[in-house]
Formats: structure tokens, sequence, C-alpha cells
């Protein structure tokens, strides 16, 4: 059974969790028990560990968990540097291998009113909840759309 999403009427495969075309949340029929993603880190090796992204977000104060995009929907990243680079340089703090994606595509950056994320004049623009950003002071739950990547801004409450 097709999925229909409720933000742009496209038509979804069946068991799609966010629209193909726009991103939006497919609302699933009700019994469903569990709706979460098991959020993991990826280490050196590549060696995929489990995590508790409640217990990352208390001990790190903040994490991006990767929601959508290549395969790699539930990696986490924790925030606890005062500036984490986001591309697709494999140096970087949150590597998003795509050709979407600059090498220096964006940077997390600590200030004292708190955390921001700052546009690095990448090609394809950074979006925070769906509105192309230059800089933005993020809130806990946040979207940010990266190339294709949709990541959550998940910060200590």
């Amino acid at each position: 059974m097709a999925v229909h999403c409720p933000e742009c009427g496209f038509v979804n495969a069946e068991g799609a969790n966010y629209c193909q075309k726009c991103g939006a949340f497919l609302s699933r029929p009700e019994g469903n028990d569990d709706p979460t993603t098991m959020t993991y880190t990826v280490d050196a090796t590549g060696e995929m560990h489990p995590v508790d992204i409640d217990e990352v977000v208390e001990r790190a104060g903040a994490a991006l968990v990767i929601r959508a995009g290549g395969g790699r929907a539930g990696e986490s990243f924790t925030l606890d540097e005062d500036r984490v680079s986001i591309g697709r340089s494999p140096d970087a703090g949150v590597f998003l291998d795509d050709v979407t994606v600059s090498r220096n595509h964006a940077l997390l950056v600590r200030r004292k009113d708190g955390l921001y994320i700052d546009d690095l004049g990448s090609l394809n623009g950074t979006y925070v909840n769906r509105r192309r950003i230059e800089s933005h002071e993020l809130e806990d739950g946040d979207e940010i759309q990266i190339g294709k990547y949709k990541l959550s801004y998940l910060e200590k409450q």
C-alpha cells in the first residue's frame, strides 16, 4: 500500500517514514509500538556501535542525529567541542559523503548565547526547519538539511 505525503502529496513506497520528495514525516497507522530509530556511532574502522541518544545528549550537552539520507539514519554525532565542521571532507567532524554537500559546508560554533550553525558559502545551502540560513542559533528539535541529509539537533534540557 502506497503512502501519500500529507505535505506535498507525493506517493511514497510502503514502509517509508519520510517523504522521498519533500522529507516530511509520514504518519503511521495505529498499532506501531516502537516508532523510534536506533542511534549509533561509527568508529575509525567503520564499525557501528549502538548508543542511547539520551545518555549522549546528557553527557555531551548536545548531539546531531541523521534522520534521513545516504542510508545512515540513526547515526549520531556528539557536539561537545566549541567548533565542529560539517562537510564532505573526510576530516569534518560531521562527515556527509555526497556530491550535494560541499567539502567545507557548514560550521557549528558555540558562542556566549548558544550553539550556532553557520553556512560556509556552500553551493546548495544549509537549511534549518526548511529555511535557508547563513547563520542560525540552534534549538532543541531543529531539523537541519545539508544536501540530501536531514539531521535533528538534540540538546540537554
